[in-house]
């Protein structure tokens, strides 16, 4: 369905009298250089989609991966068109788990076309952002959106690695404290989260860097000079969350190292443990077996305090264990 649809002139919000779908009266209000239209639409279906393309010319293929979703970020030309993939994150601190959404936008000289999928993709913030503080960057045309766009989105993925943050040092403290825990699963759930991060995070370094960076033998991608210093500032925040994310990924393999030497050593001391209250048990057992042999020329067997006498040998040697084991840190 479609969001929201305007159309943007020197920077402001123009009111069009049209329905959202008469796509060519709103093409028809761009005047000027720097006058652009924002389609935005939410999980549209392959019909809908391609009276889209019809009215934008947009190029089957980037339609097609609109409508499915599911792609990888990327960056790549059709024609006048530059076709951008972005992939938003959100994350739920319940089950520790990051969720993805997806951002496909359609980028002309003239028109900026926002397809997204999954509840955590919102763009109306973005939007209302550059409508009431940026307008010198509406002045730009649709460059302007697409900053918008990826600003927005990149600073998601910092809040989510914000929260992921917070995640990975409770694992540290609980895997270092004092108490048996059991961490291993809660360690391979966050390195699996910070693996879909990384997926949302690296492949959008390039198309960003392009968008980024003027190479004169690089084609048009449409992107105003002015803008691109602001997409520079994206890029750092990139490069921001990426450094963000190894260093977490590495702080959870030796979390989970951790974890592993912590439960070896607590076996070899519960085997300690065992080992002695097993020895108390053993040597007085001995002594009883011995003791109560059946045969008539033992010695002290017919030995009037031979009872006593056994149990005080049973009990001495018991309390004898008991100290040289609590001496040695085995009890």
């Amino acid at each position: 369905m479609i969001v929201d649809s305007a159309l943007y002139r020197n920077g402001e919000r123009v009111n069009l009298e049209c329905h959202p779908h008469q796509y060519d009266v709103l093409r028809s209000g761009v005047e000027s250089a720097g006058d652009f239209v924002w389609l935005g639409l939410y999980e549209p279906g392959a019909h809908e989609l391609s009276e889209v393309a019809l009215a934008f010319g947009l190029h089957p293929l980037a339609v097609e991966d609109a409508v499915k979703a599911h792609q990888r970020p990327k960056l790549e030309r059709y024609g006048d068109v530059i076709f951008l993939v972005l992939k938003t994150l959100w994350y739920v601190d319940a089950d520790d788990a990051v969720e993805t959404g997806e951002i496909n936008v359609f980028i002309g000289k003239d028109f900026v076309v926002t397809v997204r999928h999954g509840r955590g993709s919102k763009l109306a913030p973005a939007r209302h952002l550059l409508e009431a503080d940026d307008r010198r960057l509406l002045t730009q045309g649709p460059s302007s959106a697409v900053y918008a766009v990826a600003d927005f989105v990149v600073d998601g993925y910092l809040q989510v690695i914000s929260e992921l943050t917070q995640d990975v040092d409770e694992v540290e403290t609980s895997v270092f404290s004092a108490a048996r825990t059991s961490d291993s699963e809660r360690i391979y759930t966050l390195k699996r989260e910070l693996a879909e991060v990384r997926r949302a995070v690296l492949p959008l370094r390039e198309p960003i860097r392009r968008f980024a960076t003027a190479e004169p033998s690089r084609p048009d991608d449409n992107i105003d000079e002015d803008i691109r210093p602001f997409f520079r500032d994206v890029l750092d925040h990139l490069n921001q969350a990426t450094e963000a994310t190894d260093a977490l990924a590495s702080l959870l393999t030796s979390a989970f190292e951790a974890h592993v030497a912590r439960i070896q050593v607590q076996q070899n001391d519960d085997m300690r443990r065992i080992s002695a209250g097993a020895a108390l048990i053993v040597v007085p057992t001995l002594v009883a077996g011995v003791y109560g042999m059946n045969f008539d020329n033992m010695p002290e067997l017919h030995w009037r305090f031979g009872y006593a006498y056994a149990l005080l040998l049973m009990a001495g040697t018991v309390a004898g264990l008991w100290w040289w084991f609590r001496r040695s840190g085995w009890l």
